[in-house]
């Protein structure tokens, strides 16, 4: 982006191109009228695909209206899309900026593996496209549709700035920023820099004599309300199957500054991420020394 040049970003996220998240987040972004915006997102619920990729066949995509944009619905996962639509296979330009979400639900702590949405964001900065990736905590009894409307809002200073210092060669290309809002908006606390923490929801299994019993787990892994995927074919289930349903069995919190605390306090995370999984130096000076203990098999060159 130079000059006075309008800056272009790129949305995707994993609940699906017509999820109310995305929509509030893209009308806020052109209704800034400051940036150029192309929309590349999953054509139904990709949620807690991770960083899958579609690799043994190629993606449908088509061209949808949402207005003061260029958007397609790709029949891949969250990674795929922003793949495609920062490689100009499909938009004539690379995007300035990626940006997934808004996810319903938040995504902290080891969430953060398991989210489709921030995948969307690390793919970009795989490719050393700046991103951001933004979940809000949906809170089912207390948050209704509006409130992505307001998550958006208070993100775009954020998104706007960004995109002002990625002019900058000061401008970190070795991490991407995940962004989470706290579920009452208007009350935030404001931007609080974190790191990422180790909550997470404890995740069973039950089995189950139908593909319909009982509560089912929405895209947060934690509401159990939703109705069954309708991408589930139960014609493919015979009698001989076995079936087993995940359910919620707890919840595991960490330290302060971390990502999920502040988010329940009332802070608007931001935390710095990268591609990168390194163990704990504790673990790193265990294993220097354990693997030194294990005895090497010869090589076939002696045999």
């Amino acid at each position: 982006m130079e000059g006075g040049k309008r800056g272009t970003i790129l949305v995707t996220n994993d609940d699906g191109i017509d999820a109310p998240g995305l929509r509030a987040l893209v009308h806020s972004i052109v209704n800034a009228n400051l940036f150029n915006v192309l929309v590349c997102a999953p054509d139904s619920e990709k949620s807690a695909v991770s960083h899958s990729i579609t690799w043994l066949h190629p993606v449908a995509v088509k061209q949808v209206q949402i207005e003061g944009t260029t958007a397609f619905a790709v029949s891949g996962t969250p990674a795929d899309c922003a793949s495609l639509g920062i490689s100009k296979a499909l938009f004539p330009t690379v995007p300035d900026l990626v940006v997934s979400g808004i996810n319903k639900g938040s995504n902290c702590g080891y969430h953060i593996v398991y989210s489709g949405t921030v995948a969307g964001a690390r793919e970009a900065f795989f490719n050393d496209i700046p991103s951001i990736s933004i979940s809000y905590d949906w809170v089912k009894g207390k948050s209704n549709l509006h409130d992505f409307t307001l998550a958006a809002q208070v993100c775009i200073p954020i998104i706007s700035a960004v995109l002002v210092e990625t002019k900058h060669p000061s401008y970190p290309r070795k991490c991407f920023l995940n962004i989470d809002v706290p579920n009452n908006v208007p009350n935030h606390k404001g931007y609080k820099l974190t790191k990422q923490g180790k909550s997470i929801i404890k995740i069973g299994w039950r089995q189950a004599t139908s593909e319909t019993e009982g509560p089912k787990m929405s895209s947060d892994m934690t509401n159990t309300d939703t109705e069954t995927s309708k991408n589930f074919d139960s014609s493919s289930v015979s009698p001989e199957h076995l079936l087993f349903a995940r359910e919620v069995k707890g919840s595991v919190l960490d330290g302060d500054d971390t990502d999920y605390r502040c988010l329940q306090e009332g802070y608007i995370t931001v935390t710095p991420l990268a591609g990168l999984s390194h163990a704990e130096v504790d673990c790193q000076a265990y294993f220097k020394n354990w693997l030194q203990s294990v005895p090497e098999l010869p090589s076939s060159s002696s045999l």
